[in-house]
């Protein structure tokens, strides 16, 4: 008899001993309190310090108020599929949104930013014939699983490196079709692609280029529009693809195009067709806070001020944080059970939440504490949040050496 059971024991061994094991807290968030939550694992307040909802826009009344409008007007659910039932019209207000966004022709939301991605890179790619696609070394799961998916030729360049691109791109048949997939802001290391030059090198060889802006939407650009838009760029990448889930507070994930490009998307795409409408809710909440921040920059000033203090207090005292273009504060730990120990230790003796980022996340040697300031975030959160680090980093004696993360790239 085989004892299935000990495979799988196992494997969840081998996690544990490697410091890679991830306990989920069960938290719950406390409206109007943002980013205080209840740990139910302590069963005190804690400060959540790795929330995606950059903005705290997951809690704005903007958003909260049109959502249990749509509730009480049209219900709880979609009813079904897009294509059966659930094509309901606060779907349709959001894409006219997104594609106003983006001064793009049309938009299609689907459940998740990692379905939009696998089902969106894997339908372009098995369409477009004898296509080639190109992606960056760090692009996210997503990505990678959807260009998998397509069984089209792929190559992986050297993470925004426009030379091994270049060359990838020279080496091509020019008369076959070419994607190149990048993200704009790179989540773990909070760097951000050069994305006119890729587009340049998009434009001499021909080719198309699909940019993931999920960590930029709502934050960068005059509109929210992410980093594309804050250069004036928008107009020349082919796809833009972004999410509901991070800034804006809500759910979803969305692409933007051509009218074509995103009608061949809605009819072929299997991870679209086959997969149940985002409800009402949901919509009504992301176009509202989508609405809020193509209007508003309050939020993003105060969370750009924060990140420079909070980045400043970190340096000033010594703690590790890796260099940033961006809105998230990377703290080097460079050892997966001192990162996990580190955790533990900032949520059980300071109630500070902060998730440990262990391999296969990042590269191993490279585990870090992903920090992302809000505006929500006060001067004393911070603070505590710096105090909290230089006790920890000195009772597990982490020092990191930083030049682990060049042999890493």
């Amino acid at each position: 008899m085989i004892n299935y059971e000990n495979y799988f024991t196992a494997s969840i061994d081998r996690l544990k001993k490697e410091g890679r094991y991830r306990v989920f807290n069960e938290l719950e968030r406390k409206a109007g309190s943002f980013p205080l939550a209840k740990s139910h694992i302590t069963g005190r307040d804690v400060t959540v310090w790795c929330s995606n909802d950059y903005l705290g826009m997951g809690q704005h009344p903007k958003v909260t108020t049109a959502m249990a409008e749509a509730i009480g007007r049209v219900g709880a659910g979609a009813g079904g599929t897009r294509n059966i039932s659930g094509n309901h019209h606060h779907m349709v207000m959001l894409e006219e949104t997104l594609a106003e966004l983006h001064h793009k022709e049309a938009a299609l939301v689907m459940t998740s930013g990692y379905v939009t991605n696998e089902a969106s890179l894997s339908t372009l790619g098995s369409m477009l014939p004898d296509c080639i696609i190109y992606s960056d070394e760090f692009n996210h799961a997503s990505m990678i699983h959807g260009i998998k998916n397509s069984k089209c030729e792929k190559h992986v360049f050297r993470h925004n490196d426009l030379e091994h691109l270049e060359s990838l791109l020279q080496a091509s048949d020019p008369a076959r079709p070419k994607l190149i997939a990048f993200e704009s802001v790179y989540s773990m290391d909070g760097d951000i692609s050069p994305i006119k030059d890729i587009c340049d090198l998009a434009d001499k060889y021909n080719a198309i280029t699909y940019l993931d802006e999920v960590h930029a939407v709502g934050m960068y650009g005059d509109h929210g529009a992410g980093v594309a838009e804050r250069e004036g760029l928008m107009d020349r990448v082919t796809v833009i693809q972004g999410t509901l889930g991070k800034a804006y507070g809500v759910m979803g994930g969305y692409i933007t195009g051509s009218h074509a490009l995103i009608d061949m998307v809605r009819s072929y795409a299997p991870g679209f067709i086959f997969t149940t409408s985002l409800p009402p809710a949901l919509t009504a909440g992301a176009n509202a806070s989508i609405r809020h921040l193509m209007q508003c920059d309050e939020e993003r000033e105060r969370q750009r001020y924060n990140v420079k203090v909070l980045n400043d207090m970190l340096k000033k005292a010594g703690i590790p944080v890796m260099p940033t273009m961006s809105h998230i504060l990377p703290v080097l730990v460079a050892d997966a059970v001192l990162c996990k120990k580190a955790s533990d230790m900032l949520l059980n003796q300071f109630d500070i939440y902060v998730q440990p980022i262990n391999f296969p996340t990042v590269p191993r040697g490279t585990e870090r504490l992903r920090l992302t300031p809000t505006p929500c975030h006060t001067h004393e959160m911070m603070f505590e949040l710096t105090r909290a680090l230089v006790w920890v980093f000195e009772r597990l004696g982490i020092k990191p050496d930083m030049s682990v993360l060049k042999k890493a790239a």
